[in-house]
């Protein structure tokens, strides 16, 4: 649910949301012509949250206030409830008038995030209820009068509220579930953690916790849906990181993940749904959705990194305990996974790099995690030319077959030498073709065009590649001393895009902006290859950030002029953004235990 400070659904990019549709678009409280200033929020869960606000009078503001109104809101799996309390503390009786707006237009969480506007529903009244379409039901408790004008119910109520008395009011909204391509469903059981942390970490890991769901197929498999409101539901990439970033907590959640995943990997070529065989899917929806020129279909494909991702978070999870057997089940798809990589749906081209081909048939422009349509851009602003190679999945893939033949050397799959030199020929190519120069020095290009042109400008992309093997020493203290400039690394994580880049823009998605999961992915790296002054810089800059948002951290957010500032419309909460945090919380942890020891 997504409301402004005082607890109002005002349209716009507010609402609460129910399986990628808008149950409600407007829930308006006024109480006559006086004024509700918002005083006070308290949010202690996930699912809860209290807003207080004074009533002043519109022609005597100089005046205290004396009315106050307290919203508690909760949300459960299907439903809506919210206890209104109005309270007058002054000396006399007050006559108020108390109306509700209620409003909604069942549009899809694609149409509202990209601000198309749709007809309100005009609701019905079933009994002491209001109802959209079925879809929808909403009662109040006293039942109030009930106008209808141009699709808004008003709720209106007459109350003579003596001194020192409080009236209340009780709002309940019932999303009834429609059926689904896939249905997101509530989490029977709890992923097991070795422990909880506490503070600035717990509260990120209370944030993910309910973000999780389960497999509609087999509820005792756990995973991350991505994010809040756009992306709640199972994402190859984000579910993917989420779980590798919390695996020094426990296996159970990647286990989960990696079994969802599997049983919805890619069987045959579908060309709308981006569909091939051995592939990781990118986004499972309950149905097809739409943002513009894009239109996916409810089980898309459009991703160049969540197969290799898959591999490497099997490879981690197996090396971090999960349990042999659960890990020999996957073996099947191990194989599949790396029947693509290595094949040419995953090198059209056939020049031995990874790379995609952006959908003709309305899907994702850029299929890596920066997947906006204007993600990288030449110098010039020109936008490049298919098929289009990215420096990290390189790097991804490089680590997965590495992986791989190590998870085949270990549970006898025949095919460990051909991935080995698989992925020694990708090393070799890369070191080849992506490597470039400007004034500062040597680095990764973002990417290779189609006319194996590399797109310049630093970004946060060549720190994807610290730890996945395809660096030698001397590469990696490029990549570390080329990130941990001014034009990169602000206090509080690390920018997508160097400062110094004509593309850069600090309120951009993708070029500019801080994503704390990009930045925790490169902090990861770093320790791994022993840069832990570093990595520890980044991880108190996540941490930092977090701090300034009470510890629910969005998906990604801006700074400008050394002070953090929201990004629009970002999800919050948001998987591997939590995710991030509590790694990074553990990061530092870990480097004050050994300096102690």
């Amino acid at each position: 649910m997504l409301c402004d400070q005082g607890g109002d659904l005002l349209g716009g990019f507010c609402g609460w949301f129910f399986r990628d549709k808008r149950a409600l678009s407007v829930v308006q409280l006024t109480i006559g012509d006086m004024v509700l200033v918002a005083v006070g929020r308290h949010h202690p869960d996930p699912a809860g949250v209290t807003f207080d606000a004074v009533a002043r009078q519109s022609a005597a503001q100089w005046r205290d206030s004396t009315i106050h109104v307290r919203r508690h809101r909760t949300l459960a799996a299907a439903d809506l409830l919210e206890q209104l309390e109005i309270t007058n503390f002054g000396e006399h009786g007050q006559a108020l008038a108390v109306t509700m707006r209620v409003a909604t237009d069942l549009a899809g969480v694609d149409a509202v995030k990209a601000g198309r506007e749709a007809a309100v529903v005009t609701p019905t009244v079933e009994g002491d209820a209001l109802s959209w379409r079925g879809n929808v039901m909403f009662r109040a408790e006293p039942v109030g009068a009930l106008t209808i004008d141009n699709g808004v119910a008003e709720l209106a109520w007459h109350v003579d509220l003596a001194a020192g008395r409080t009236w209340r009011l009780a709002l309940s909204a019932h999303a009834v579930p429609e059926p689904a391509d896939f249905a997101q469903i509530p989490v029977r059981d709890q992923p097991r953690f070795h422990e909880e942390p506490t503070g600035i970490a717990g509260t990120n890991l209370a944030d993910l916790r309910a973000l999780l769901l389960a497999d509609p197929d087999h509820p005792a498999d756990t995973y991350a849906a991505a994010g809040s409101p756009w992306y709640l539901t199972l994402f190859g990439r984000d579910s993917i990181w989420a779980a590798r970033l919390l695996l020094p907590l426990g296996t159970d959640l990647a286990a989960g993940t990696l079994r969802a995943l599997a049983r919805r990997q890619g069987t045959r070529h579908e060309r709308d749904a981006g569909q091939q065989p051995g592939k990781i899917p990118h986004e499972l929806r309950p149905g097809a959705i739409a943002t513009g020129q894009v239109r996916l279909n409810s089980r898309y494909y459009g991703t160049i990194d969540a197969t290799p991702l898959w591999i490497c978070l099997l490879h981690e999870a197996w090396r971090a305990g999960m349990p042999a057997d659960e890990v020999r089940a996957l073996t099947p798809n191990l194989a599949a996974a790396m029947g693509w990589l290595t094949g040419p749906d995953a090198d059209p081209d056939s020049d031995g790099l990874v790379e995609y081909v952006p959908s003709v048939s309305g899907g994702l422009t850029h299929q890596g995690w920066k997947d906006s349509h204007d993600a990288f851009l030449h110098r010039d602003g020109r936008h490049p030319s298919a098929p289009l190679a990215l420096c990290e999945v390189q790097g991804y893939a490089y680590a997965a077959a590495s992986a791989a033949a190590d998870l085949a050397d270990a549970f006898g799959l025949p095919e460990a030498p051909l991935w080995r030199e698989w992925a020694a020929r990708l090393r070799d190519r890369f070191r080849s073709v992506f490597w470039i120069e400007d004034d500062s020095g040597r680095y990764p290009a973002i990417a290779l065009d189609g006319t194996k042109q590399p797109v310049d400008g630093a970004t946060s992309n060549m720190g994807h590649l610290l730890g996945t093997g395809l660096l030698d020493p001397a590469e990696a203290e490029l990549v570390a001393s080329r990130l941990s400039g001014p034009d990169m690394l602000t206090p509080y994580g690390l920018r997508t895009l160097s400062a110094d880049s004509p593309m850069y823009n600090p309120f951009s998605y993708h070029r500019g902006s801080i994503w704390p999961h990009d930045t925790a992915i490169v902090m990861t790296g770093l320790a791994a290859e022993g840069r832990h002054d570093l990595a520890a810089r980044m991880a108190h800059g996540i941490v930092r950030a977090s701090e300034h948002f009470d510890g629910h951290t969005p998906e990604l957010y801006v700074v400008l002029d050394g002070q953090p500032l929201a990004y629009p419309a970002a999800c919050v909460p948001q998987a591997w953004s939590a995710a991030a945090v509590v790694r990074a919380a553990s990061t530092l942890r870990s480097q004050k235990s050994d300096r102690f020891r």
